[in-house]
């Protein structure tokens, strides 16, 4: 079975993405401050897309039709998610601190977009605490109550 990250989350993740990108470009400590944050993120990102995202593409499915046996595969995703959550959250933790010298620097060097920026990463990473990493689990949970191993 396929399992893919819904399109509005892939969206957004690109989205946010092109916008840190061009901030790295950015003259002074506003460019030093985004690529930081970039080297920050990058790793992470890829970890969300490997196996933290793709199982919510099995939300509306397990919700329309329930679980089927296909639907086994995301078991590893779920389980490397559990595995590492404390990781992801320690990852968070330390993005925020540079979201935190982003925001900071743009409002000295007058950048309202790294300012707004940084509060929409902020906000993202909230988001995937306490929604989508959550109910990226609940997925392999229900996956494994119905199917077992």
């Amino acid at each position: 079975m396929d399992i893919r990250i819904p399109e509005p989350l892939k969206v957004e993740h690109e989205e946010l993405h092109a916008e840190l990108v061009a901030l790295t470009k950015a003259p002074g400590k506003v460019g030093e401050a985004a690529r930081n944050v970039a080297v920050l993120l990058h790793p992470h990102f890829v970890k969300e897309e490997e196996y933290a995202l793709p199982p919510l593409g099995l939300l509306a499915p397990i919700a329309e039709r329930g679980v089927t046996p296909e639907m086994r595969a995301v078991l590893p995703m779920t389980e490397q998610l559990k595995k590492d959550l404390p990781q992801m959250l320690a990852e968070h933790q330390q993005v925020v601190g540079a979201l935190r010298t982003l925001a900071e620097v743009g409002r000295v060097e007058g950048r309202p977009d790294a300012e707004r920026f940084a509060e929409k990463l902020r906000l993202h990473a909230e988001t995937e605490e306490q929604v989508l990493y959550p109910a990226a689990m609940l997925v392999g949970e229900q996956v494994l109550a119905r199917l077992g191993r």
